[in-house]
């Protein structure tokens, strides 16, 4: 089993055990895979919850920029609603979890099948 693989199955038990979501194995893989080498680092592996220039990329980087949306006060709110689901005093928040949560949320899994 890949490196990648292994990960991905970790994050699969983390959206089933501290998310309460049966995962898309399909779309998980599609999401893990678009986060690039960024899930081998311990660093940008994970986002902070509590770290608002953190947050700030998640909505800039990926929901304007990767998902296409525009800038609004939604995009905080759903954010803010993962980081909940995920639960703040869970430490280790996965990106490509987070990711997957809100493109979920926002319903652009078309965006990975290209």
């Amino acid at each position: 089993m890949s490196k990648r693989d292994e990960l991905i199955v970790k994050y699969a038990a983390d959206l089933k055990d501290k998310c309460g979501v049966e995962p898309d194995m399909d779309f998980l893989t599609k999401v893990t895979i678009g986060c690039g080498p960024s899930i081998y680092n311990k660093d940008s592996s994970t986002v902070s919850g509590t770290d608002d220039s953190e947050l700030a990329t998640v909505k800039n980087n990926f929901l304007i920029k990767k998902l296409g949306l525009a800038d609004s006060a939604d995009l905080d709110k759903a954010i803010d609603a993962v980081m909940e689901q995920y639960g703040r005093s869970n430490r280790t928040k996965y990106r490509a979890v987070v990711y997957y949560l809100l493109a979920k949320h926002f319903k652009k899994e078309a965006v990975y099948n290209k």
